[in-house]
């Protein structure tokens, strides 16, 4: 999700047709879908979905890949039973729309499944990726949560006149250069003011030609000139968490 004047654009992309290999489940007051890989892990991350909900094929598809990489992947309803955007939403109730579903404001949940996760599924180390508006509560949740291992941040950023920069977990951000909700100066501003004041190990990598939503948004299958840069994203997201966690 980018600047807020302009609204993410998460529904440029396919659809996926796809069911999911995990199961559905209660935690605390919320719901999410959950994935365990075999053997099993000690090692879990947090999905943080984009502003379609915990429902999207897509947010699974990626919860699946991590845990075939030896992930428990959990992705929660952080909207708590509140209605996800849709396509056939107007935009300019947007902002409305986002009112009480504000990416900063998911500690409620994110204390829910970390106990879930360490009481439940005995996790001992934890990470989060998010996409888009998941990108932008990733990254507030690097700000806040010193116990979590690493986090990946993808399309999202906080706005520039917030003072947001002082992280306590590694964290990659990955956007595309041809994302016209996330202008790159923006993207410039974030690098160079984590560069001043981040103090813990960071990445910012733009893709060329990509546009917003690329990595989880787009069949690697169906569209061979992005396929690329699509497989080379996942990779370095996989990276990256193994690297820290």
């Amino acid at each position: 999700m980018a600047n807020e004047a302009k609204p993410c654009p998460c529904d440029i992309g396919d659809r996926f047709d796809y069911g999911g290999l995990g199961t559905e489940v209660q935690i605390e007051h919320t719901s999410a879908y959950v994935v365990k890989p075999s053997p099993a892990s000690d090692k879990a991350i947090i999905v943080i979905q984009d502003i379609y909900g915990w429902q999207l094929p897509n947010t699974r598809y990626m919860a699946d890949m991590l845990a075939a990489n030896g992930y428990i992947a959990v992705c929660p309803d952080f909207y708590v039973g509140k209605e996800p955007w849709s396509p056939g939403h107007d935009w300019s109730t947007f902002q409305e729309w986002l009112e009480d579903r504000k990416p900063a404001n998911i500690n409620k949940e994110v204390d829910a499944v970390l106990r879930y996760l360490k009481e439940q599924c005995g996790a001992k180390h934890i990470g989060a990726v998010g996409f888009c508006w998941g990108g932008i509560a990733t990254h507030y949740l690097g700000l806040q949560y010193p116990e979590l291992k690493a986090g990946v941040s993808v399309y999202g950023i906080i706005r520039e006149e917030e003072d947001r920069y002082e992280l306590k977990i590694p964290t990659l951000f990955i956007f595309g250069d041809n994302d016209d909700y996330i202008p790159l100066d923006q993207v410039s501003i974030l690098e160079a003011k984590l560069k001043e004041k981040c103090t813990v190990d960071y990445q910012v990598k733009i893709f060329p030609g990509q546009t917003h939503g690329f990595v989880h948004r787009k069949r690697e299958d169906i569209n061979p000139i992005d396929k690329p840069s699509i497989q080379e994203a996942r990779t370095d997201m996989l990276n990256w968490l193994n690297k820290y966690m």
